[in-house]
């Protein structure tokens, strides 16, 4: 397990940045002085050539002299092929060629040699040029030596200037990163001070958003919505349990009140009595089926999973048909051909059961269902003609435990779970559960996917 760092992000950004900072500096520094090197190098081994060939020159036009003028930084010997100095400069050595025989042997003309230059008189390393001169019969050899004392001071110098340079600047842009990291930074500390408060109760459930819109200003606006959908869930968490109580406690107060009068009462007809509390069992059974239902629907179900070992390939007309045989009094409208589905059989048989039960509950004379399918969907109508529901109430029903001030309102058995039922059954299966007008009444179209024939969903959504 990864121990947990002492240092702040604030302090490991810094750590890191300057350390990048400092190889870049230190690579861009060696660079930088190989680079100069190499350049004055070459600058002096063009300076040396120039005068070798200023010499040879003068060799081949038989106009040199036996002193050869040339910059006081180098030095020229013209030798013959016998090793004899024929010509010099100022400070160079007349007798002793600067070139000893091995390291003049296979040396050709324009190349160039390093030597130390205590041995000819010169500060620090020496370049010596060679040029070959005069007639291919009796050829000479042009040295011109250069000194390469002062680039090595300019090359060391810089790289001493390099060497102070480079912690002070360190310094100053750890510095400035500091209260740059700072200032970006702030944002964060205030999430967290936010989230602080929160946690302590003095702060409202949002965190404070940076006006900056940057991945910060997103983080506080994503960790809000988050804050605000927990918020919500924690409110129908809690309004689910209030309502589940109240409905709990409907038939409980029931079957108190009647065991107690039983109890008073000597005569008390038992048969009678035991039939109400099994009505009142079978309420609080289909109330306590329904909450553990929704309560395992909140748990994260998305819409169109379903188990796969429920599923099954079923016509959708004798589901309905078989399910409509409980209700006499339902006028059931058939499909002209087969509708098939693939479905979990219990729960849409449920659908439909809730469906009828709520139609019976508020019609005055009739209740229809249909089936049929259209556009790739399986399409399930129930219809009544009682009082209906208002445009602006047809979404809220779905809620659970929702109560209307109309003839619609919870009563005859009714526990306000049964149109919550039915769409989140709908939703797991990917269809969808709408209210419409019946003129008069109320009219709810189920809409399922259809299979095709050769087993496969028309439904593109699922």
């Amino acid at each position: 397990m990864r121990r947990p760092s002492a240092f702040s992000l604030r302090l490991r950004l810094l750590l890191l940045s300057v350390l990048v900072i400092t190889i870049g500096l230190a690579i861009g520094g060696v660079i930088l002085v190989g680079v100069l090197n190499f350049a004055l190098l070459r600058s002096v081994n063009a300076e040396a050539l120039d005068t070798a060939h200023g010499v040879a020159k003068l060799v081949d036009q038989h106009q040199l002299g036996e002193t050869v003028a040339a910059n006081p930084a180098m030095q020229v010997q013209v030798v013959d092929g016998r090793g004899r100095v024929l010509a010099i400069s100022l400070g160079a050595d007349r007798l002793i060629p600067m070139l000893h025989d091995d390291e003049l042997r296979g040396m050709v003309s324009g190349d160039i040699r390093q030597i130390p230059g205590n041995r000819i008189g010169l500060d620090g390393s020496a370049r010596v040029v060679l040029v070959t001169a005069g007639s291919p019969t009796d050829p000479v050899r042009v040295l011109v030596a250069r000194s390469t004392d002062d680039l090595s001071q300019g090359v060391h110098l810089l790289r001493v200037t390099l060497l102070i340079a480079l912690p002070l600047l360190v310094g100053m842009i750890a510095a400035i990163k500091w209260r740059l990291l700072g200032a970006a930074l702030r944002p964060v500390d205030a999430l967290r001070a936010g989230a602080e408060e929160i946690t302590g109760g003095t702060r409202a459930g949002r965190l404070p958003i940076p006006d900056s819109r940057d991945e910060i200003y997103r983080l506080a606006v994503t960790l809000n919505g988050m804050l605000h959908r927990l918020d919500a869930a924690r409110s129908r968490q809690r309004a689910f349990v209030a309502d589940a109580a109240h409905e709990l406690r409907s038939p409980l107060t029931n079957m108190r009140t009647e065991l107690e009068v039983a109890q008073r009462i000597p005569d008390t007809d038992w048969a009678a009595l035991s039939a109400d509390l099994l009505t009142d069992v079978d309420r609080l059974s289909r109330l306590v089926d329904d909450l553990l239902l929704l309560a395992r629907s909140d748990d994260g179900a998305p819409a169109g999973r379903l188990a796969a070992a429920r599923l099954a390939d079923v016509e959708l007309g004798a589901l309905v048909a078989d399910l409509l045989g409980r209700y006499p009094d339902v006028v059931y409208e058939r499909p002209d051909g087969e509708v098939n589905v693939t479905v979990e059989p219990d729960a849409i048989g449920r659908v439909v059961a809730n469906l009828v039960d709520n139609a019976e509950r508020h019609a005055r004379s009739r209740v229809r269902v249909g089936v049929s399918a259209e556009n790739g969907y399986a399409r399930i109508t129930v219809t009544d003609d009682g009082p209906g529901i208002p445009a602006a109430d047809r979404e809220r029903v779905f809620d659970r435990f929702t109560r209307l001030d109309d003839a619609r309102a919870r009563d005859a058995g009714g526990s306000g779970l049964g149109l919550a039922i039915v769409r989140e059954l709908v939703r797991r299966h990917g269809g969808t559960v709408t209210l419409g007008d019946a003129a008069p009444g109320l009219r709810v179209d189920v809409r399922l996917p259809e299979k095709d024939g050769n087993g496969g969903e028309l439904n593109p959504d699922r």
